[in-house]
């Protein structure tokens, strides 16, 4: 009787983490992710798996696995992470990917109050703040500029003219000099409606070769 109840308890572990990794991996799909529905469930179940696993070798080996379940974890959720000139995505990714793993863990080590409970909160942070985020952007919005220019003393004073004019905060991080041009790299903040002004700025002063963000 132990035994049937032990494998109806492991049954249900695994039907709750695949609810919880099919809630969070249809948001991911939803919004056109690159780890998606088939993803997330089974992240989710793996490392509840792992975790039941390790439970049943016994104390010895339980937190061993569970330090190679993160470790595994963190490869998945680095291979999500893209860089494209000087915009990094697929962060927010690679923690759902995380967390996800974390939610299992719990699921499987049967502490389902924080399971639940941390899912919920998951699934605001994911829905929710994203349009409190887009709210945010609108008024303060950054973008790392890089610039390339010609050889033009007051380039830069002007530049920074302008930004003072359109009252965009900004930081210089670095110039340097390559087969293109003289290059700056700015951190510009603001609202995006005066970030989109600037761009014009740059598109009209023929100094500038070129500019990304």
């Amino acid at each position: 009787m132990e035994i049937l109840n032990t494998h109806y308890e492991t049954a249900l572990q695994l039907l709750l983490s695949f609810v919880i990794g099919a809630a969070i991996g249809l948001e991911r799909e939803y919004r056109s992710k690159a780890a998606g529905l088939r993803t997330m469930i089974i992240i989710c179940l793996g490392s509840t798996l792992f975790t039941q696993v390790s439970m049943a070798i016994g104390e010895n080996s339980q937190d061993r696995i569970a330090s190679n379940i993160i470790t595994g974890v963190g490869f998945l959720g680095a291979g999500v992470i893209f860089k494209d000139g000087l915009t990094v995505t697929g962060i927010t990714t690679a923690t759902t990917i995380w967390i996800s793993a974390a939610l299992g863990m719990a699921v499987g080590a049967g502490q389902y109050f924080i399971a639940l409970v941390g899912s919920v909160v998951v699934m605001i942070v994911l829905t929710v703040f994203e349009k409190v985020q887009t709210v945010v952007d609108r008024i303060h919005h950054a973008r790392s500029y890089k610039i390339v220019y010609t050889d033009e003393r007051d380039f830069i004073v002007g530049l920074e003219l302008e930004l003072k004019k359109l009252r965009l905060g900004f930081q210089r991080k670095r110039d340097l000099k390559d087969e293109k041009g003289f290059v700056l790299f700015y951190e510009v903040y603001g609202r995006e409606k005066l970030l989109d002004a600037f761009n014009t700025y740059l598109k009209r002063d023929e100094r500038v070769k070129m500019f990304e963000y």
